[in-house]
């Protein structure tokens, strides 16, 4: 007979239904992306486990989102223009999740959850600048980006630690509680 990891499954559906919220109208980048990515970092001790369950996640959610909500290309998009700055960060937080929350605090949540959003400023603005026609490529085009970023981080900060707190607190609240469930 198989056992059955419900913690695991737990971990995977909390991912789940984080990736798919990003469906429901939010404030600009209050999305819980960066969340997914430290949560699946932290909790799934397997490392390709914590790679590849968020990312996919990940990859899913834009595919619905941008060939069914969006509709923003004219055909069909596996990959949208840019996706790899922000899949670089989301592997970057994966790794903060991975190394750095190992005993899992709310004091270590908080920290990481706002250096990961910082990370994924930094990475996901640069790739605009660097591979967008927005902006000149020379420095003073480089600071321009970042400055008119900067509006846009407040969704991304609210954004990681809302989702962090969500992500981290049903899951530790559920280890509290380990009675059989009665059917």
């Amino acid at each position: 007979m198989t056992k059955i990891n419900l913690s695991f499954i737990g971990i995977i559906l909390l991912i789940l239904f984080a990736s798919f919220t990003r469906i429901i109208p939010h404030m600009p980048n209050f999305t819980p992306i960066g969340a997914m990515a430290l949560f699946g970092g932290a909790y799934l001790s397997n490392r390709y486990h914590a790679f590849i369950i968020p990312i996919l996640s990940l990859w899913f959610s834009d595919l619905i989102i941008n060939n069914f909500i969006l509709n923003y290309y004219d055909q069909f998009t596996w990959f949208y223009p840019g996706f790899i700055w922000q899949y670089a960060s989301f592997g970057i937080i994966i790794l903060f999740g991975y190394f750095l929350l190992k005993k899992i605090t709310f004091k270590k949540v908080l920290m990481t959850s706002i250096g990961s959003s910082l990370v994924f400023f930094v990475i996901t603005n640069f790739g605009v600048w660097a591979t967008g026609s927005i902006y000149p490529l020379s420095i003073n085009g480089l600071i321009s980006c970042f400055v008119l970023a900067i509006p846009f981080y407040k969704g991304t900060l609210l954004g990681f630690l809302f989702y962090s707190s969500f992500l981290f607190g049903v899951f530790e609240m559920s280890k509290l509680n380990k009675k059989p469930i009665k059917i």
